[in-house]
This record gives C-alpha cells, sequence and structure tokens, in this order.
C-alpha cells in the first residue's frame, strides 16, 4: 500500500462520484480534502476545462495537495467557502461533496491526540493554531458543560457521572494526555466495551474543539447560494447529530421547525432530495474499510428557480 493509500482510503467513493454526477466542464469543491481521495477520482472524471477546489484546514493535508491545473487547495476551514470561493474568481459551482469523518491519518498520527491508541498530550486540534484544545476542555470546563459535551456529542450513556469523575480527579492533578484520562474515567467504562466507550469520550472532546456542528451549520447554510440551479450537494456524515443536521438541511433548507410555505401553500426550500434514505456502504466494502461502517450518505440538487 502506498502512503497515499495508507492516509485515506475513501469512503464510498463510487457512490460519491455517482451522487455528484459530474459534467467534465464544471466545477466543484471537496470540502474535506484530507489525504485527496476524492478529489483524485473528481479531477479523473472531469475534462481539461473543468475545476475542482479543495478545503482543508489540516495542514498536514497541503502535503497532499494535486499536481495539477485544474486543482486549488485552499488551507481553510469548509465554513468560510463562499468568502474563499469568491477569492478564487469562483461565485457558483456544480457540485459540493463533504466526507466529514476524520481522516484515518490523523488517529494514526500519534501526536495529533485524536487516537485511543496511543498515548500523547491531549489535543485534537485539527487548526494547530487554535487556542482551545482537548486539555482545556477536560481541566477547565464546568461540570455542568462537561455533562452536556459527554450526552451530546459522545451519546455517552452515564455522561453525568462521568463529568463528575473528571472534575474530582483533576482536582489533585491536572490531566493533560491520553493515558491519563483513560486512568481517571477506568471505573466508568462498561466491561468488555472499553474500546467504544474511549470512542465515544474522544469523539465528544474533538467535535468540542473544534466546533464541528457550528461550523457544519455555517458551511450548509452558504450551499444555497453557492450552488448553481442542479448543482449537487453530497455530503457523507459518521455521527447521528452530524447526519441529523445534514438531513434537515436537505430536506427544509434550515435545521429546525417546518418548511416554510408561500401564500399558496407551497413549501419553500432550497434543496430536491435525491437520496430518500441515506446511502450506507457495500457489504464488499464494509468488509475492507472499516471506516466505513459508520458512514451515511445523503444526496441533494439545488431547486433551478
Amino acid at each position: 500500500m502506498s502512503d497515499e493509500q495508507v492516509y485515506h482510503v475513501p469512503v464510498m467513493l463510487h457512490e460519491c462520484m455517482e451522487a455528484l454526477d459530474i459534467k467534465p466542464d464544471g466545477v466543484y469543491v471537496d470540502v474535506t480534502f484530507g489525504g485527496g481521495g476524492h478529489s483524485r477520482e473528481i479531477l479523473n472524471r472531469l475534462g481539461p476545462n473543468g475545476k475542482l477546489i479543495a478545503f482543508d484546514q489540516d495542514p498536514d493535508a497541503i502535503n497532499n495537495a494535486i499536481d495539477d491545473s485544474r486543482f486549488v487547495l485552499v488551507h481553510q476551514n469548509f465554513r468560510f467557502i463562499k468568502n474563499y470561493l469568491r477569492l478564487e474568481g469562483v461565485k457558483e459551482v456544480d457540485g459540493i461533496l463533504g466526507d466529514l469523518g476524520v481522516s484515518s491519518h490523523q488517529f494514526d498520527d500519534a501526536e495529533r491526540g485524536f487516537s485511543i491508541r496511543f498515548d500523547a498530550e491531549l489535543d485534537m486540534r485539527m487548526d494547530q493554531v487554535s487556542d482551545l484544545d482537548a486539555r482545556k476542555v477536560v481541566n477547565t470546563y464546568s461540570e455542568e458543560d462537561l455533562h452536556r459535551i459527554f450526552g451530546m456529542y459522545g451519546e455517552v450513556q452515564n455522561a453525568k457521572s462521568l463529568a463528575k469523575t473528571i472534575v474530582t480527579a483533576r482536582l489533585s492533578n491536572e490531566i493533560n494526555t491520553v493515558a491519563e484520562l483513560k486512568e481517571v474515567v477506568k471505573k466508568m467504562v462498561p466491561k468488555g466495551k472499553e474500546h467504544k466507550y474511549h470512542a465515544q469520550v474522544f469523539q465528544a472532546l474533538r467535535i468540542e474543539v473544534n466546533r464541528e456542528l457550528e461550523a457544519l451549520q455555517e458551511f450548509l447554510l452558504q450551499t444555497i447560494s453557492v450552488l448553481k440551479g442542479d448543482g449537487r450537494l453530497v455530503i457523507m456524515s459518521y455521527h447521528s447529530l452530524e447526519d441529523r443536521l445534514v438531513k434537515n438541511f436537505m430536506l427544509k433548507g434550515k435545521f429546525k421547525g417546518e418548511v416554510e410555505k408561500d401564500f399558496f401553500g407551497n413549501e419553500i426550500k432550497p434543496f430536491r432530495v435525491i437520496s430518500r434514505k441515506a446511502i450506507t456502504a457495500s457489504e464488499e466494502e464494509l468488509q475492507s474499510n472499516n471506516r466505513s461502517r459508520s458512514a451515511k450518505l445523503r444526496v441533494a440538487e439545488k431547486i433551478n428557480n
């Protein structure tokens, strides 16, 4: 396996390309470039006049930039999609792809502190210049806030007692590393479910540190004005909170409440949903790529007003 493949085996590659319905001379955006697996396949399907703009705030992604005149890599969070497309002279695009999973490379890089497999400083920042890291969350957040993030973002069963345990433990010593956090929460972990429990706790911290749900909502709202009529929005998520936001947004153009209606009772919404149910990975892919297990792909098309 090459470094590139180890970095990030793209999940549901074929399904994502089908969903984007690529026009050879179209302009596309991959808002989660990572190892570049999806981007490379988009470029394979574009003709000489096509264009692909990719976003990634992770400094490591720059090492995977593709040497192709049709390709631009923007080193920014996708929440700034509209401004940075403007800077590239692009007002509207034919399709947007987002793969909301953390790349396997980030999990495999011990120093980043994303993974429960290695001991490292509690970090988890996608953007290494941000001043909020996992250590700060664990050591300074109130018991109430920790309860909220473990319950909401990690869907941890005993979130309340977990928060209390952490707050009590840090009175004696700061919790600075992955190993120290695992030691502190040891009594909370259900027998035989260690891996799943730790994964939920770490997921909650990562979502909080990177403000992932706020960024996702800001990004999705901008897609309404960035996509051309009939342009495709293709989003793959790995967590029920993200999937719910994406599903509601595609159905209604907003995250809460009912679809708005005009004077005559017709629904006013920006998208037509293409995938009534979320698309999931094939049996074959589930066997070969573990990361595809929790992936849900949703597809919508901008209504051409």
